[in-house]
């Protein structure tokens, strides 16, 4: 598969990733304007709060006004502009008071994806979340694993994601504590890998990689043949160890009177 269809398939579960998340939220804004979406949660997390390109019909007065319904909430946000694709909007950023993060955002991809199961490392187990008391397991190591309050994890996360369409949620437990969270998101041929993230005390012993595989895995069991995911510096190693590359860079812009957040 040629890395424009990767990228494009990478950039619409991302997009859906946001709506998903974002809609939920009480008091949230989901709202287009010329080719930008917004999507704001309106919760003191930068990551809670975006600006992203839909297309190649965003234009730099949709950018601007964009930035202006997420501003009016006085909250972190980040606009997150992919290379070469949405450079006609750079130079309109630096005079709406935004600063770019030196470290770029990859989006990344694999196909075709494995299908084979994987055994996680002694001592852990991966389910599915079926149920509340599941969904309470993803949280609480999804909250530790982003060194993030709890309250703000639950209000994102809601108390029903893997009753969605296309959505998958995992918690993953050592000697019977959450230890590490996963999510994947079902687009077309295209699974999603999202909330990856391991308790501080039980990193460096591959539960990570684990979970990770194992979305995609259960992705594969579903018919989708390419994985995708946004790759912290944490987790980058891991996912080129499975087999992912890098199909293209998003820059991050965020304004520095509001921060980033946790």
């Amino acid at each position: 598969m040629d890395t424009d269809t990767l990228v494009q398939l990478e950039h619409e579960n991302m997009l859906e990733w946001l709506r998903i998340e974002t809609e939920p939220v009480p008091g949230s804004v989901i709202r287009l304007v010329d080719g930008v979406a917004v999507y704001a949660t309106g919760l003191p997390v930068a990551l809670f709060n975006q600006v992203v390109p839909v297309d190649g019909s965003a234009t730099v007065e949709g950018l601007r006004a964009a930035i202006e319904v997420v501003i009016a909430r006085d909250v972190p946000f980040f606009v997150a502009l992919r290379r070469g694709l949405d450079d006609h909007l750079v130079a309109a950023l630096p005079g709406l008071g935004l600063e770019l993060d030196p470290e770029p955002l990859p989006g990344m991809a694999l196909f075709p994806i494995p299908a084979d199961p994987v055994s996680p490392p002694a001592g852990v187990e991966i389910r599915a979340v079926t149920d509340a008391e599941g969904l309470d397991g993803h949280v609480r190591a999804a909250a530790s694993g982003f060194e993030m309050p709890e309250p703000l994890a639950r209000v994102w996360i809601g108390d029903d994601l893997w009753l969605r369409p296309g959505c998958a949620v995992y918690a993953a437990t050592l000697d019977g504590r959450p230890v590490a969270s996963g999510f994947g998101l079902r687009t077309g041929r295209t699974i999603g890998v999202y909330t990856i993230a391991t308790t501080p005390a039980a990193r460096g012993r591959g539960i990570g990689e684990a979970m990770t595989r194992r979305v995609v895995a259960d992705g594969a069991a579903e018919g989708c043949d390419v994985a995708t995911l946004q790759a912290s510096d944490m987790g980058f190693p891991i996912y080129e160890r499975i087999g992912f590359r890098t199909v293209m860079d998003r820059d991050v812009w965020f304004d520095p009177r509001l921060g980033q957040g946790h």
